[in-house]
């Protein structure tokens, strides 16, 4: 069950309940698209439009339980993600932009949402994540602006502002294999050093303990390699390399978060340790119960 102090330190770190929102940062450079009405905020990344389709805020993943979650308590940072975007769209103008696939499989828009008010402009995506209210996601056919969101996840994390101060968003620890377990089917960051690069299967395995069957992967199809190659990644030089991914999490032989595109994959310092992940020994904080 998540702690009731859990919740209190993730309440510490939403400053914009007490501050109003700040002047668009980055523009999302992407050219205007369509103009729409909204309806209602569903959750904290997903609009209702008037005419009755359904937006999704692409490139901002809103705080929301592992599935299967079972706890007494609110999952942190759920509802003031969602109050958040009522507060900053509801009764207002706003404007979808496209930077790539236009639907989800569902039929829902994958748009970055802008506010208009008198001639200005609020890109809600960058909003949320630089108050710590949503972190950076993206899919292999929708990657636009991405750069500049993890600009502003990366301050939001340096200044614990929202999910970042709170246990149950941590960056996980990519030795911590029994928790990681407890998180299948969540989006997750996870840290740690590249132990082997393995190939089988048309498919690249970055393993982080000697032992793949039970350690965790980064599961990345060779085709995809190239990608990675022209972002400067070289998948086949990565042992003995700290990284960063993000992704959703499996369980194949021990849990995997599947690679699909450079922007899943930060390279770290040499020796540095991570932001805010938690050591393996270190099992008190939430108890994931699925």
């Amino acid at each position: 069950m998540i702690m009731r102090a859990a919740r209190s330190i993730a309440w510490a770190g939403v400053a914009w309940l007490a501050t109003a929102f700040s002047p668009l940062a980055q523009a999302c450079d992407l050219p205007p698209s369509e103009p729409a009405a909204l309806a209602s905020v569903l959750d904290g990344e997903t609009l209702k439009l008037a005419d009755g389709r359904t937006v999704k805020l692409i490139g901002a993943k809103a705080p929301m339980p592992p599935l299967g979650w079972r706890g007494d308590d609110p999952w942190p940072l759920v509802n003031e993600a969602k109050e958040a975007l009522e507060s900053l769209a509801s009764g207002k103008a706003i404007e979808l932009r496209f930077g790539g696939q236009r639907t989800d499989r569902h039929g829902h828009l994958l748009a970055q949402v802008f506010v208009v008010t008198d001639g200005s402009q609020l890109w809600l995506q960058d909003e949320l994540i630089g108050r710590g209210l949503a972190r950076v996601y993206s899919l292999p056919d929708n990657r636009a602006c991405v750069a500049e969101l993890l600009v502003r996840e990366r301050e939001a994390r340096a200044k614990r502002l929202g999910l970042w101060a709170s246990s149950a968003y941590r960056i996980e620890n990519a030795l911590d294999v029994k928790r990681l377990g407890g998180l299948i089917h969540s989006y997750q960051l996870v840290e740690g050093t590249v132990a082997a690069v393995g190939q089988g299967s048309g498919r690249l395995y970055l393993n982080f303990a000697p032992d793949w069957r039970s350690d965790f992967t980064i599961s990345i199809a060779r085709r995809d390699a190239a990608a990675f190659a022209r972002a400067g990644l070289d998948l086949n030089a990565l042992s003995g390399k700290r990284l960063r991914v993000r992704g959703w999490l499996a369980w194949r032989n021990g849990p995997m978060i599947e690679a699909s595109h450079p922007d899943q994959i930060e390279l770290l310092p040499e020796g540095g340790g991570a932001e805010n992940a938690t050591p393996p020994s270190r099992r008190n904080g939430p108890a994931i119960a699925l």
